[in-house]
């Protein structure tokens, strides 16, 4: 394989999106744009080079799939910090919400599901969601409106901090319930 190939490869693995600069844009003619934002025209690459670096600019290809190509008269270094602040502060923006998850059996006793909901309450002050199983094993399978009934104790147990997101629902041998936490 090509080092071209391996460097397509690692562009699309991790999204990394550059654009096409000065001497790297092998257009005839490109529509081009100054750098306050007027449109000066389609002209050929030889001149929107030649203004970009009377000007100590760059000449950045924006917009390749144009017939002409768009270039921008720009200071490409500067616009990749801006791009890497805005996508800093986005981050920065995002909520993660983790799901936590308690397993519980259809045959728990009162005392342990005490114990697992006032866990399932931490998780729910934490804001983390909680996706609540319980496991059904051999003949525990044949009654799963027990299994519904401890859900919905544990749900009653939990309602102060936590509201049903997903009602309970029986996936092979489990059935599963999610709890979010109250928007204050």
């Amino acid at each position: 394989m090509t080092r071209f190939f391996y460097c397509k490869l690692y562009r699309r693995c991790f999204d990394i999106k550059e654009l096409q600069t000065n001497e790297q844009i092998r257009d005839k003619e490109v529509r081009l744009i100054d750098s306050n934002g007027e449109q000066i025209g389609v002209v050929p690459i030889k001149k929107a080079q030649a203004i970009a670096f009377d000007r100590k600019l760059d000449l950045v290809k924006v917009a390749p799939n144009a017939k002409p190509p768009v270039c921008r008269v720009m200071d490409y270094g500067k616009y990749k910090y801006e791009q890497a602040k805005k996508e800093k502060e986005a981050k920065k923006n995002q909520k993660t919400i983790n799901i936590k998850e308690v397993r519980l059996s259809p045959r728990i006793e009162d005392h342990d599901l005490n114990v697992k909901s006032n866990q399932a309450n931490k998780f729910l002050k934490n804001g983390d969601k909680v996706k609540v199983t319980v496991r059904f094993r051999g003949r525990e399978l044949g009654h799963t409106d027990v299994g519904r009934e401890v859900l919905k104790k544990f749900a009653e147990l939990t309602s102060e901090l936590g509201v049903i997101e997903k009602k309970p629902k029986m996936e092979g041998r489990n059935m599963i319930m999610f709890l979010a936490p109250i928007e204050s």
